[in-house]
């Protein structure tokens, strides 16, 4: 058997399917008695704009089948993103999915689910078998979309759908328009990377007080409940810090290196000046910040804590994010070569692609300590 013969599983056919992302919709209907009938589907597309035919189809397996088959009408429901629980309700069964859900009638009385995001209210012309599924040929006669964001679906869960950042950043963007562009860009690839390590992962920006957190991603074992966004960060004793003071110009981040120093409390290789000036050349020779069971945080996170950070660069050669992540010293790997590590210099160094910059391994030493 050749390779493009192989056999699958159901299983895997479902997870490769699964790749597909799809909104989520809820169809409904009435049988012969008048009483509702709804089911959670994902298998809908449209068909034809002239004229306006969409299909869907449905398990014959499905309890709600004999109703739908023999259904003049039905109405695709197309779910909102705050309708997790109406997805989840209507696809289990139940006696009465329409208990304490509130609807209207739509033409010819089959129901409308409130705030949903769009409904096609639809006259059932045709059906088709299609395996252990029917396919149902619709032809749409009512219209209407609300504001609402729809819900999204793919990879066995619930998703939220976002505008995609084309391309990279262009040259004539303006400061804070490219910053805000790179926060929703790496937003998305932090929850991602979060889910896919499980560690906790925080996105800093240097803003008006510092090195601020933007955005954390808890794992399943969070450090701590003070993951707050918005935490400024010293420059010194943080990841985060050190990373911005070994890649952005000193002249941004004196004044707060000095004002820590005169506050006392750091340790001697960062309050001498040369010891520190070595310290930030051989983070930017090696392409990042790493901490090794730190209890500079104790009092906020209530143990002492590992931390690893990667820097990303826009199109002008500076830095304009940092991609942390912490943890319980004694469960952190920040190993070189551990997945952790590996996993954040590829996330950096796509979100610097991404926004028209350089790699952090691509950036010359001598470049960074300008």
């Amino acid at each position: 058997m050749s390779a493009s013969q192989q056999a699958f599983d159901s299983r895997e056919l479902r997870q490769v399917l699964g790749a597909f992302v799809t909104g989520v919709t809820v169809i409904t209907t009435l049988d012969r008695q008048g009483r509702p009938h709804g089911l959670t589907a994902n298998s809908f597309s449209s068909v034809s704009l002239d004229p306006p035919l969409i299909l869907w189809s449905q398990s014959l397996a499905s309890p709600s089948h004999p109703v739908f088959r023999e259904a003049d009408r039905f109405v695709v429901n197309i779910l909102a993103d705050d309708q997790v629980d109406i997805s989840n309700r209507f696809a289990r069964g139940g006696a009465d999915k329409f208990a304490g859900c509130q609807t209207d009638p739509g033409l010819g009385g089959v129901p409308l689910i409130r705030g949903c995001a769009a409904y096609l209210e639809c006259r059932r012309i045709d059906s088709f078998p299609g395996g252990d599924h029917v396919v149902f040929l619709g032809k749409v006669e009512r219209i209407e979309r609300s504001g609402s964001q729809s819900l999204v679906f793919g990879g066995g869960r619930y998703l939220v759908a976002q505008p995609h950042d084309i391309g990279t950043l262009g040259a004539g963007s303006g400061a804070n328009i490219a910053r805000l562009k790179a926060v929703r860009v790496a937003t998305r690839a932090l929850v991602e990377l979060s889910d896919e390590l499980d560690e906790t992962l925080g996105l800093g920006v240097w803003g008006n007080m510092g090195p601020t957190i933007v955005r954390w991603e808890e794992s399943s074992q969070p450090i701590s409940e003070n993951l707050r966004t918005g935490l400024v960060l010293p420059v010194l004793t943080s990841a985060t810090g050190l990373a911005f003071a070994a890649w952005l110009p000193p002249e941004t981040t004196a004044s707060f290196i000095d004002a820590e120093l005169a506050q006392g409390g750091v340790d001697t290789a960062s309050s001498d000046t040369a010891a520190l000036a070595q310290r930030l050349a051989e983070i930017r020779a090696t392409g990042m910040v790493r901490l090794l069971g730190t209890d500079a945080f104790a009092d906020l996170y209530g143990t002492r804590i590992s931390a690893i950070c990667l820097p990303v660069f826009d199109p002008t050669g500076a830095m304009v994010l940092a991609l942390t992540a912490i943890g319980a010293s004694d469960r952190l790997d920040i190993g070189e070569s551990g997945r952790l590590v590996t996993g954040l210099r590829a996330c950096a160094a796509t979100l610097s692609q991404r926004l028209g910059g350089l790699p952090p391994s691509s950036i010359p030493q001598e470049e960074q300590s300008q």
